[in-house]
This record gives C-alpha cells, sequence and structure tokens, in this order.
C-alpha cells in the first residue's frame, strides 16, 4: 500500500478510527482517575572517609570512598537499614515490602547517593525518607568499625534533607492521556487497515483493475435518482453521467477493431447492478450518434428494458423464437431515433434452452444484417446461465460491474464463466462509482470543461418535465 491507499482508508475508516481513540483516551482518563496517588520523597548522602595527610592518600581515600558507594547503595533497602525505620515510625510493613518502595542510586564518579522513596501519603514518603538517611548514617558506621575501640573510617552526612512533596510522580494525567491519544490512533489505524483489508467488495473503479486484467471501457457515477430517472441520456442528456455513456458508446467502437462486434450482451454478476439501464442508454446514444440500433430486452425472467423505456409489449422476443410472430411486427420504434427495441414477450418456462437454440442464433445474425449494432440486456450472471449462452452466440459481451452491490469473488467467478464457454470479453464498465466519500471519482467532460450554469438548469427543468 502506499500513501494514498493509506489516506483513502482513513477517509473511509476514519468513524472507526475516532470511535478507537476516544475510547482508549477515555480508558486512560479513567485508568487515571482511579489510579492511587503515589508521592515520592528524596533524600542526599555524602560519603567521606577520614584521615589522609597529603595528596596521595587524599586520592586513595576518594577512590576508595567511590568503590564502597556503590555497595552502600545496595545496603540501604536491607533489614540492616530499614527494621529500625519500621520501628521508629511504627509501619505495619516488613523490610521485603518497604525495600521495594525504596530506590538508591550514585551519580557516576560521586561519592554521593541519593535515596527516592514512594509512598501513598506525602509525608509519610518524607518521613521515611528522613529516617532512612539517619538510619544509614549509623549503620555504616557500626558496619565500618572494626573494634569498639577504633574509630569508623568513614562518614555519612546528609546533604539534602528530605521534604514533603506536594505533587504526586503518579499518575501523571498529561503522559497518559498522551499516551492514549497515540495508541488510540494506532489501534484505529489498524483496525481500519484490518477491515479495509477483509474487505472483498468492489468499491471503485481501482478494485476492479487491481482484480482483473480486462479492459475497463467505462466508468459510470452513481446517481441516487437513477431509479426515478433511468434513461440519462434523454433526460439529461448535458449531465455526466450521459457523457459517460457516449464515452462508453466511443470506447466500444475501438474495441477489436479488426473484428468489430455487430451484436453485444450486456449483463452482470448479480441483479441491481445496473446492467440493463447501462444497456438502454448505451443504445440511445448509439442511435443518437447516427447508428442503427437494435436493442432486445433479453432478460426472460425479470424484464424491465421495456418499462424503463417507457413502453409495453404483450408480445416480443419469445413470441418470435417459438414463430408466433413475425419479427417485423413486434419491433418498436424509440421516439424519432434510429432506435428499435425488441421486447421479452411473454415469459417462458425454460428461457436458458429458448436463448441458446439455433432459432436465436439465427434472428442474432439477421438483426446484426437489418442493424449496425444489436444490444442485448440479458440475466445476471450467476444466478442463471442465460448471459453465458447468448455470449457464445454473440460478437462479445459487456460486464456490468456495480460499486457496493457485488464483491471481487462474485466477479472472478462471472469472467471465468464467461471465459469458460470461451465468450469474447468486450471489457468491463464499472457502475455506481461514488462521486463523494474515500472512493468518489473525478468525472469531466471529453473536452474538459464542467457543465453550464445552463446546463444545469436545463437539466433540472427536464427532470421536472419528466417527473411531471
Amino acid at each position: 500500500m502506499d500513501l494514498h491507499d493509506y489516506l483513502r482508508v482513513v477517509r473511509k475508516r476514519w468513524r472507526a478510527i475516532t470511535v478507537a481513540t476516544l475510547l482508549i483516551v477515555a480508558f486512560a482518563a479513567l485508568f487515571t482517575l482511579w489510579s492511587p496517588k503515589v508521592y515520592e520523597a528524596r533524600t542526599q548522602l555524602f560519603v567521606s572517609t577520614s584521615g589522609g595527610q597529603d595528596s596521595s592518600q587524599l586520592l586513595q581515600g576518594n577512590t576508595f570512598t567511590q568503590q564502597r558507594v556503590k555497595s552502600y547503595s545496595d545496603l540501604i533497602s536491607t533489614p540492616t537499614v530499614l527494621d529500625p525505620v519500621i520501628k521508629q515510625l511504627g509501619l505495619n510493613t516488613t523490610p521485603d515490602d518497604l525495600g521495594q518502595r525504596i530506590t538508591a542510586s550514585v551519580p557516576l564518579d560521586t561519592v554521593l547517593i541519593d535515596v527516592y522513596v514512594d509512598d501513598a501519603s506525602a509525608q509519610r514518603a518524607a518521613a521515611i525518607a528522613e529516617a532512612v538517611g539517619k538510619q544509614f548514617s549509623t549503620s555504616v558506621v557500626d558496619l565500618e568499625r572494626v573494634s569498639d575501640k577504633t574509630p569508623s573510617p568513614v562518614k555519612v552526612s546528609v546533604v539534602r534533607p528530605a521534604s514533603v512533596p506536594t505533587t504526586p510522580i503518579s499518575p501523571m494525567p498529561a503522559r497518559n492521556l498522551g499516551l492514549g491519544l497515540v495508541l488510540g490512533l494506532l489501534v484505529g489505524l489498524g483496525v481500519a487497515l484490518l477491515r479495509d483489508t477483509f474487505d472483498t467488495s468492489i468499491k471503485s473503479e481501482r478494485d476492479v483493475k487491481d482484480l482483473s486484467d480486462e479492459t475497463i471501457i467505462g466508468t459510470i457515477a452513481f446517481d441516487p435518482d437513477g431509479g426515478k430517472h433511468p434513461l440519462i441520456v434523454q433526460s439529461d442528456p448535458h449531465g455526466l453521467r450521459a457523457e459517460a455513456f457516449r464515452s462508453l458508446r466511443t470506447n466500444l467502437q475501438f474495441v477489436d477493431a479488426a473484428n468489430h462486434p455487430r451484436s453485444m450482451v450486456l449483463t452482470s454478476s448479480l441483479p441491481g447492478e445496473g446492467k440493463t439501464t447501462t444497456a438502454a442508454n448505451l443504445a440511445i446514444s448509439m442511435a443518437a450518434a447516427g447508428a442503427r440500433v437494435c436493442v432486445i430486452e433479453g432478460d426472460l425472467r425479470r424484464p424491465r428494458l421495456l418499462r424503463y423505456m417507457g413502453m409495453e409489449g404483450s408480445v416480443g422476443l419469445t413470441n418470435v423464437l417459438i414463430g408466433q410472430a413475425e419479427l417485423l411486427d413486434v419491433l418498436q420504434p424509440f421516439g424519432d431515433s434510429a432506435l428499435q427495441v425488441l421486447g421479452a414477450g411473454q415469459i417462458p418456462p425454460n428461457p436458458s434452452e429458448l436463448l441458446g437454440s439455433e432459432t436465436m442464433a439465427r434472428l442474432i445474425g439477421t438483426l446484426e444484417e437489418m442493424f449496425d449494432y444489436v444490444v442485448i440486456d440479458a440475466p445476471p450472471i450467476l444466478p442463471v446461465t442465460d448471459a453465458t449462452v447468448l455470449s457464445t452466440l454473440t460478437g462479445g459481451v459487456v460486464l456490468v460491474t456495480g460499486c457496493g452491490v457485488v464483491n471481487r469473488e462474485h466477479v472472478t467467478r462471472s469472467l471465468e464463466a464467461l471465459r469458460g464457454v470461451k465468450g469474447n470479453i468486450l471489457g468491463i464498465v464499472v457502475n455506481r462509482v461514488p462521486t463523494h466519500g474515500a472512493h468518489a471519482e473525478s468525472y469531466y467532460y471529453s473536452d474538459g470543461y464542467a457543465p453550464l450554469p445552463e446546463d444545469r438548469s436545463r437539466r433540472e427543468r427536464s427532470r421536472e418535465r419528466q417527473s411531471a
């Protein structure tokens, strides 16, 4: 993943990242609020040796003291020092437990010992530190004295008396909240990346490109009003989606230029991806460019093409295939264009057998002689085999992929099904591409200009007339 992918994930999953961050920051705040306060008192001791008349003896004494200081720091947390302290202060603890709350350190190349005492009470921490310093001085003198008649060569003095701390060393609200914020962002980003990794749905044109090497011949933006105004090329001819269908028409002209297909099947993996709308708008765009076009309602299970185009027909394709009607009698012109529509007719009990019959093959051949283009709206590939059967009878097949409707497995299985029957895949149309959000795409007219204000006004008036 590159930086663009990470930014896309953040834009898409920002809610999850925000929730994770707030939860962990809230946990850090509660942890800080409920954690007992701990205070730390400090005292500092100075270790010296007696004797020495010249510089050589003084140097030897200093070296001796520095070596002994390292052992003295470990001596502070032993029962020799802590037992008297516990008795003096009347503490309800043991030397081992008290020793765990005492830390002694020796600054480098010094004869100083820093003693730190942690306790839930600031006053008690200071009292323990003071008592430890005094008792340690006495204990060292006793340990270093060779005999009762010989004085100890080592002297320990308190150079920094313990004072009562005013602020606790734990918990630290600023640090805890800062760590919670950083950890929350990392966890939120991790969850977002994990969800995005396991999310196999098709969300954008990029997902289709990563999935297959098939050519993407069209990208259609999502329109929430598409269900109410399916014929966008007619109702909003200057809109971005109408221009996208015209771009699809142009791209199809360059597909397999040496053996240009006259007939094509438009299908999808699952219902709801917009194959019927795409077929209708593509046919209208082709006819608007001056081509003679026939669009066939080849979905004999859930036919919707005639309804989208505002037409009716009780007879159509099935009646021609079983010999009940003549082709020219059931073709319906669409407006004043060179577009003819062949409805589905009566719903048969055996659509796959009827669409794969020799009669259907001859009918497609006849239509190819009569028209420049024959566009067939076929059922989805995965639920039924009708589209794969039709792909063997026509010049090629266009797979419509709806963003947010199918996942990668669906598209892969559809392509494999078409390849399995040696269908000529002309390309993929990515439909329902979001125009807002993390997976939004940019759409422009082929001449590089955005729609003018008068174009938008004309589009709005056209839609109002359509609704009326």
